[in-house]
């Protein structure tokens, strides 16, 4: 399955990608690709972006797996190659310390492609059946008492999620369990340095970021009101927006001057959205 061509967003045409914003460059993710030793055919490509395809492959008896493959090509003149093999290499170590707890997929053995060597830019991983977690929808009453559990498992192994301010990273399970996905830019805590300053910096902010969707999702359970989280956002993370959200502007600029994006460059407006910004709103969902 190819990546999308171009399209209609807004009203507005925007096209795909130049191959110096996809990871695979030119290339899409193989028809086939071997998991385990064991031949698994390409079913969708959930995104596409600068530092990975995401894609879903089905294995023999209808075996579902997901399949991200880190960046490989070149930022126009500069190689980034080892970029992808650090991250990959860096999702896998992740992986293999938290993936027997439950929300956590597990790993789902070396990926090859026509009987070559392995990938080193690949990580296969079981396929969590669910949804991306709504804006404001409305999960059971254990739904974040669970994931705080599992977070709280996370930093007791001395891993940080990093990235859980994108709610779409946080999965509404079959069985409305919370799961979490895309640990590409998570971080394992070396046993040789200290839980310090720094780990209990970067572990409130997994905290904060959870408050955040607690409160907006159910804030009769939570006791916080979401707009009281102005006064209790933590300097880090107002010194980390300081920076990045320039930075991000930017980026989205760049992105609508191309002709990738559209209005203010938000990525659901780009002719292959990411698949969890494609899903149903959470108003739809309860319907």
């Amino acid at each position: 399955m190819a990546a999308s061509t171009d399209g209609r967003t807004q009203g507005k045409t925007v096209k795909s990608r130049p191959r110096w914003l996809r990871a695979l460059g030119a290339d899409s993710p193989p028809g086939e690709l071997e998991i385990g030793g064991r031949a698994h055919a390409l079913r969708e490509v959930f995104k596409h972006d600068s530092w990975a395809a995401t894609a879903l492959y089905e294995g023999p008896g209808g075996r579902l797996r997901i399949v991200k493959l880190h960046r490989r090509a070149p930022l126009v003149f500069l190689p980034m190659r080892w970029v992808g093999r650090w991250t990959a290499r860096n999702e896998i170590r992740l992986l293999e310390r938290l993936g027997e707890l439950d929300g956590i997929p597990a790993l789902a053995g070396a990926v090859t492609h026509g009987g070559g060597p392995p990938l080193d830019n690949a990580v296969a991983r079981e396929f969590l059946e669910g949804h991306p977690l709504g804006a404001r929808e409305a999960v059971p009453d254990a739904f974040f008492p669970r994931l705080r559990a599992l977070l709280d498992e996370m930093h007791a192994r001395r891993a940080v999620y990093v990235d859980l301010h994108k709610r779409e990273n946080i999965i509404v399970g079959e069985a409305s369990q919370p799961c979490l996905i895309d640990f590409q830019i998570s971080l394992l805590w070396p046993s040789w340095m200290p839980k310090g300053a720094l780990f209990r910096i970067f572990a409130g902010s997994d905290d904060y970021h959870l408050m955040k969707h607690w409160s907006r999702c159910r804030p009769d359970q939570c006791g916080i009101d979401p707009e009281d989280f102005r006064s209790r956002i933590p300097w880090w993370i107002r010194a980390h927006r300081f920076v990045a959200r320039p930075v991000r502007e930017l980026r989205r600029r760049i992105l609508v001057r191309v002709g990738v994006r559209s209005g203010k460059g938000r990525v659901e407006t780009e002719a292959f959205a990411e698949h969890a910004l494609r899903d149903i709103t959470p108003r739809e969902r309860a319907a």
